[in-house]
């Protein structure tokens, strides 16, 4: 019996001894964290003047091949230079370059 009760214990130990083992912990600080926005392509036609006006001033030789709008009233631009490069800008309706 006195065996039966020194073996429950270290059976106890054992399970106790792999529950105790660390893990790595996640370091948030360095992730990246990825949103979809759900932009909708719209006519460049259709963009704000204020957005337009920013391209014109910010990148003056910029032509935007592409336009974007989310619900938050953001725009995605898909701009191209004239010397081909090519490249992707955001903005608010105001005009505002924002990071995203």
């Amino acid at each position: 019996m006195k065996n039966l009760a020194i073996a429950t214990v270290l059976s106890f130990v054992g399970i106790s001894a792999f529950a105790n083992v660390e893990t790595p912990e996640l370091n948030v600080d360095n992730a990246t964290v990825i949103v979809a926005q759900d932009f909708e392509e719209i006519e460049v036609a259709s963009l704000p003047e204020a957005v337009s006006k920013a391209v014109e001033k910010n990148y003056p030789t910029a032509k935007i091949d592409k336009a974007y709008k989310n619900e938050k009233d953001q725009y995605k631009l898909d701009l191209s230079l004239e010397d081909g490069t090519t490249g992707t800008v955001y903005a608010d309706a105001d005009g505002n370059w924002i990071d995203m």
